[in-house]
């Protein structure tokens, strides 16, 4: 079973930055697509940004377009999201999640092809 696990999260002002990372805990992430979600208290969880098994395709939700960035290390063992210009509307418990590999060059912002989710890291960010 695959294992997620977040880090990066805190309390930073407005106008400040983060670097999220997503670590899988058994092996790396070969096969797998790799989605980056926030759920913010009283809202539906919604994608934020993707990147496709090989790295050659992502995706970015357009309200934190220009803001934030998915990469991942050589050994993709490590997935991040760098996050800039932070606004307190960022504010949200930020998930990440990996399916496996439906297609080529693929990654989506819906839920249902996630298989596997971590246990979240809270961002906050104050005005």
């Amino acid at each position: 079973q695959l294992q997620l696990v977040e880090s990066g999260g805190g309390l930073v002002q407005s106008g400040g930055s983060l670097r999220l990372s997503c670590t899988a805990s058994r092996f790396n992430m070969d096969g797998l697509f790799i989605g980056w979600f926030r759920q913010a208290p009283g809202k539906e969880r919604e994608g934020v940004s993707c990147i496709s098994d090989r790295g050659s395709i992502t995706n970015i939700a357009d309200s934190v377009k220009d803001r934030f960035t998915i990469s991942s290390d050589n050994a993709k063992t490590t997935v991040y999201l760098t996050m800039n210009s932070l606004k307190p509307e960022d504010t949200a418990v930020y998930y990440c999640a990996a399916g496996w590999r439906l297609e080529r060059n693929f990654c989506t912002f819906s839920t249902g092809p996630y298989k596997f989710w971590g246990q979240g890291t809270q961002v906050t960010v104050s005005s």
